[in-house]
């Protein structure tokens, strides 16, 4: 089976049933400093607490992708949440299926994540990992602690590409 995915932008409506969005837009700032910061709060559902699991933060080092792009894998990550924010300027992009036992192929989307935005994946999503368009830095928050966290799906019969631009 041949499947060609196209990614699509993002949206939080499109975004929701896979994650948060983590951006400042349609968000209403409090001021703080007196004045002279804004704080954008609660922008994402940060959930890594099952099996007493630790809130952790890291910095991907990531490579720039090239297209089309084979997909030979996805993976998910079913004790916690984990987030992606972008260090520079730049869009990214995201792979995901539902949560299941297995990545449904007839389910997989994949979104464009545009600059100054970065995005949460709920625990269990199916993902591809980090697809980075720019040799580039990423904030990344997650889980540590025991118990499996991650979970690998290596597709055998299915030939998955993404094409991109």
């Amino acid at each position: 089976m041949k499947i060609i995915i196209k990614p699509k932008k993002i949206t939080r409506k499109n975004f929701k049933k896979f994650g948060d969005l983590i951006t400042t837009k349609k968000t209403k700032p409090i001021n703080i400093n007196n004045g002279y910061a804004k704080r954008f709060d609660n922008l994402c559902k940060i959930n890594t607490s099952l099996k007493k699991g630790n809130t952790i933060m890291s910095i991907f080092s990531a490579k720039k992708r090239k297209f089309p792009m084979k997909i030979d894998m996805m993976e998910k990550h079913p004790l916690g949440s984990q987030a992606f924010v972008p260090m520079r300027e730049t869009s990214f992009l995201v792979f995901v299926a539902p949560k299941g036992k297995k990545p449904n192929t007839k389910k997989i989307e994949s979104f464009i994540v545009p600059k100054q935005t970065g995005i949460n994946y709920k625990p269990g999503i199916w993902h591809f990992p980090l697809i980075s368009v720019k040799n580039m830095n990423f904030l990344v928050i997650d889980r540590k602690g025991i118990g499996n966290n991650l979970v690998i799906y290596k597709f055998k019969n299915e030939k998955i590409s993404l094409k991109y631009k």
